[in-house]
């Protein structure tokens, strides 16, 4: 487990979410901001976050849709500490259990309203961090394949998923769609206008038929290049990282 001096207080959503989260290790920035913010609960719904490390996503929409059953599972057992932590710190129920994805606990094999997963997008190959934590957050080992197809288990009929993913891995998302998730949406997100996208998130929905749906960017930074040490958010983004605000709601 994290050792206190090894952990620092972050702020989310503008100080209504205050998670610990280690100094050296995976750090939760924006991604799983706007993963939550896309996933569209209700309350009274149920959630799984595959992956949940330290709770980022999983408790960000437990901010913004109260009254959601929230589950989490997490392969590193100090980071399910820190979740279980961090719910309890901010008043939000989440169960969060340890495994992987291809050994779920028993008490989460059951049906989802909803799966949420910010698998890790740094291929193999290339220079792994020093610290192992992170390292295993943030290098691929378990192809996105796989994550679709767990979450797929685990999803009721007419269930969502909502995962965001490296724009390179967009490709085997949508191969591991079929032919149980349809009804899939795109959201390319690009760093600055005029920018090529390097994430996307994709939802998709159990047993669903829409047609497929390639949605406008969303730009998450204004200007050109950075200013200083300002986060200079389009309004857009401001409203989702600060204000809580739903990321897809203009295209329900």
């Amino acid at each position: 487990m994290f050792a206190e001096e090894d952990l620092s207080g972050d702020k989310f959503l503008c100080g209504r979410l205050r998670l610990l989260q280690p100094l050296k290790g995976y750090r939760a920035a924006t991604d799983p901001v706007l993963l939550a913010a896309a996933c569209p609960a209700e309350p009274g719904q149920s959630v799984l976050d595959l992956g949940c490390g330290a709770g980022a996503a999983a408790l960000c929409l437990g901010q913004r849709v109260p009254g959601l059953a929230i589950a989490g599972l997490e392969l590193q057992p100090a980071y399910a500490d820190l979740a279980r932590r961090n719910a309890a710190r901010n008043g939000i129920p989440l169960e969060v259990h340890e495994g992987d994805l291809a050994r779920i606990p028993v008490p989460l094999r059951r049906d989802f309203d909803h799966v949420i997963a910010n698998p890790p997008y740094y291929h193999a190959g290339g220079s792994p961090s020093p610290v192992a934590a992170r390292a295993t957050a943030m290098q691929v080992e378990t192809p996105l394949s796989a994550w679709v197809a767990a979450a797929t288990r685990r999803l009721r009929p007419g269930g969502w998923l909502t995962l965001i993913c490296g724009t390179d891995g967009l490709p085997e998302v949508l191969a591991a769609l079929a032919p149980k998730l349809g009804s899939a949406a795109v959201l390319p997100l690009a760093a600055r206008e005029g920018r090529a996208a390097l994430r996307v998130i994709v939802q998709a929905r159990k047993g669903g038929r829409a047609p497929f749906r390639l949605l406008a960017p969303f730009v998450i930074h204004a200007g050109a290049a950075h200013d200083g040490d300002r986060e200079s958010y389009t309004p857009a983004a401001n409203a989702v990282l600060r204000d809580g605000a739903d990321l897809l709601a203009q295209f329900r």
